[in-house]
């Protein structure tokens, strides 16, 4: 398992989008489909995934 400190999100727009919209056009907007799934991995609440994801991503990009 990654510890979550080392994930950020991002979506493949507009290709390839999760599940239940396959075949159709990927949006940003999609990306709580993301935050959904890693929520049930790591057994975690949404807010939560996003709080940690979110700081991830401003150290990467050194915001």
């Amino acid at each position: 398992q990654i510890d979550l400190k080392h994930i950020v999100l991002e979506t493949d727009s507009p290709y390839l989008a999760p599940k239940p919209y396959r075949g159709k056009r990927n949006e940003s907007a999609y990306i709580i489909k993301v935050l959904e799934k890693l929520s049930e991995l790591y057994n975690l609440s949404i807010e939560e995934i996003a709080k940690v994801t979110t700081e991830n991503s401003k150290t990467v990009f050194g915001i």
